[in-house]
């Protein structure tokens, strides 16, 4: 008998065992808010094309086999070598897609892309991209990670028995290899033992799941080596301290080890186990985090690193900054947002969701042809192209937008590729949610929510707008009989002039928290919600004087093509006569001249008299993706309006390659 059919019998063993045995842990901290059932969401609008787009052109039509080969072929030996993430990246991003619109086509790919991995199972049940000798080295854990994370993502979509049963299988072997009394997981892989203990989120997934306590038992002898000496970081007696330091208030960018990424990660772990242990501080330290991040870290368009790494950005971006803000780390901070919100209903967290959402991931995604009108919001779908199929590595406040590099040419990818849809995907998982008093309406769009009340009936949510665009939300409400309960309507912090009416009635609002309206319900009610969408002007946090613009969650640039450099040494200045207000009058020439989504023309003074400059939204700012265009979203002030663009920043501080990188055939513009 050789070993593959060794391993598929033991295989189809483990899943009768599994499939008798397994019982789902109980959860001892339930969330607060709720995903939807798949499904239950649907999408219109801009933001609804741009999900579409990322489905169709890059999720779904992404090859299998070259995922796939480098767990079949086992030759990863060194430390450049992380084809072990790609598949489980972008399989839990299918998921996504799968659990938003589950169609036949999504489905079979899910089973292709799954029974293709399990196939390359070692006898021992490893499923990972290195020679025997080379395990453990490198990036082995975090790949391990992420093809446990994909293999319980299909489990979660189907049910499927011989998955769960692989993926224990899976986990097994590295439990054999470093759990108490052997080798300190912390002291394996790289970034000081951050991106092997990062193991730890799928690793409490698969104790919810099936319920075996030796999983909940590693969990815990994860989180125990944190506190324990560690090679990696020889100064400190006490190990990474990612608990301890956090709860203590340290800055992200001053502890032991501050690779955004690969931290963040390990708490999304946290988050986790506390729903199985109710340990309050297993979810204070990800609270503590979270607050350090915002405090500390934040752009206006969101989170700030210098190289991957936590840098104190907030208070440093108005400088040029080399390898700004990841996309890496964009998803996995929304990632992690979007965990606070399930555990926590606090609407900070999902305030900066939506900054993030409408910023700095959708600034990352790239435009394509004739797709340049479908720019999406600002960070987020900024770094993604407007047809889904490429993002980019780095984006900066200023600059210019620079594709991706491709990190393995075999594979087609690069990590930020396959990170991107992960956060975008998520949005239909938090736009909508419940609670035990009944809906809760996180994000405004066109579309629907098919919900569940808390007394068991269908709960049909619409909504009509173009926010934010505009400033005006309707909601009504369908179900089959009335009855009571709480609707839970998100009113952002930026909105100090909020009006909210039920069928006609005034109710009162209160920036950053929910308005929760509690009434008995019938089909048919409307809900009128209008938010403040004035003009406001920011300062710099480095006290710099530089200034910058903002309407609602949306960030705005000036475009070199809408406000080009005017030969003179003419200076101007916003105009501060409303401060911290300003009036922003539309302009709809400039927003179909390059494919924005908003533009406005922003009142400034020159030499004491009134003009105007264009501005267009931080996600199609600079959209043709060339060094020709050049956007800026400070300003300083005075600026001078014959070098508005010198910024500093440049394309070669936007890659990691010597030449500017060119997104795959098919996708330059």
């Amino acid at each position: 008998m050789n070993h593959k059919t060794t391993f598929i019998t033991g295989l189809l063993l483990a899943a009768s065992l599994t499939s008798a045995l397994a019982a789902p842990a109980k959860l001892v901290a339930p969330d607060v808010f709720r995903p939807p059932a798949a499904g239950a969401i649907h999408i219109e609008g801009r933001l609804g094309a741009k999900l579409d787009q990322c489905i169709e052109n890059r999720v779904l039509v992404q090859p299998v086999e070259p995922l796939v080969k480098p767990y079949r072929d086992k030759q990863e030996t060194g430390s450049k070598d992380w084809r072990c993430e790609y598949w489980g990246k972008w399989f839990t991003s299918l998921a996504l897609a799968d659990a938003y619109q589950p169609t036949a086509k999504s489905r079979a790919k899910l089973d292709e892309a799954e029974r293709a991995l399990l196939a390359t199972a070692a006898p021992d049940g490893y499923l990972g991209t290195r020679t025997a000798e080379y395990r453990l080295k490198g990036w082995d854990v975090w790949g391990r990670k992420y093809a446990l994370l994909g293999t319980l993502a299909y489990y979660d979509r189907t049910g499927d028995a011989p998955a769960l049963a692989a993926a224990g299988r899976h986990l097994d072997t590295l439990m054999a290899e470093t759990g108490p009394g052997k080798i300190n997981i912390a002291d394996v892989g790289e970034h000081k033992g951050l991106a092997a203990s990062s193991i730890l989120e799928p690793t409490v997934l698969l104790y919810q799941r099936s319920g075996d306590p030796k999983y909940l038992e590693f969990a815990k002898y994860i989180v125990g080596q944190w506190s324990k000496p560690s090679h990696h970081v020889p100064q400190c007696t006490n190990g990474l301290r990612l608990i301890e330091d956090s709860l203590a208030g340290t800055a992200p960018f001053s502890m032991r080890w501050n690779k955004a990424y690969e931290m963040t990660s390990c708490y999304e772990g946290l988050c986790e186990l506390y729903r199985v242990t109710g340990e309050s501080n297993y979810l204070n330290a990800p609270i503590k985090l979270a607050e350090g991040v915002l405090a500390n870290e934040t752009t206006i368009v969101g989170p700030g690193t210098r190289g991957e790494h936590w840098c104190n950005g907030h208070t440093n971006q108005t400088t040029a900054v080399f390898q700004p803000m990841e996309t890496c780390v964009t998803a996995t901070w929304m990632k992690f947002l979007y965990q606070l919100v399930r555990l926590t209903g606090d609407v900070r967290f999902t305030d900066e969701l939506e900054r993030n959402l409408y910023n700095g991931l959708i600034g990352a995604q790239m435009p394509d042809g004739d797709e340049l009108e479908r720019n999406l919001y600002n960070g987020l779908i900024g770094a993604q192209m407007p047809d889904g199929s490429w993002w980019a590595y780095f984006s900066g406040v200023n600059g210019e937008r620079v594709p991706s590099l491709m990190q393995h040419d075999e594979v087609g990818l690069s990590c930020c590729v396959v990170s991107g849809p992960r956060a975008l995907l998520l949005t239909p998982q938090w736009a909508v949610m419940t609670s035990t008093e009944g809906p809760v309406v996180n994000l405004y769009f066109p579309g629907t929510a098919e919900l569940t009340s808390p007394a068991g009936q269908k709960i049909t949510v619409a909504q009509k707008t173009d926010y934010p665009v505009t400033d005006t939300v309707e909601l009504s409400l369908k179900l089959a009989k009335p009855e009571a309960f709480t609707l839970s309507l998100r009113i952002p912090a930026w909105s100090e002039r909020t009006t909210l009416k039920v069928n006609g009635e005034p109710v009162a609002t209160k920036p950053g928290s929910y308005a929760k309206i509690q009434r008995t319900w019938k089909s048919g009610d409307r809900v009128e919600l209008v938010l403040d969408l004035r003009g406001r002007i920011l300062e710099a946090p480095d006290g710099n004087g530089q200034l910058a613009v903002v309407r609602g969650p949306l960030v705005l640039s000036l475009d070199n093509r809408l406000a080009p450099n005017i030969a003179t040494e003419t200076k101007a200045q916003l105009d501060r006569s409303a401060f911290p207000f300003i009036e922003l009058k539309p302009n709809p020439k400039a927003t179909a001249r390059i494919g924005a989504w908003v533009a406005f023309d922003v009142p400034i003074t020159v030499g004491g008299k009134p003009q105007s400059l264009t501005m267009c939204d931080f996600a199609s700012a600079g959209n043709a993706w060339s060094t020709a265009n050049l956007y800026r979203t400070w300003l300083p002030q005075p600026m001078w309006l014959g070098n508005l663009y010198d910024s500093g920043q440049t394309w070669q501080m936007l890659t990691h390659q010597h030449f500017r990188p060119v997104p795959p055939a098919g996708h330059q513009n």
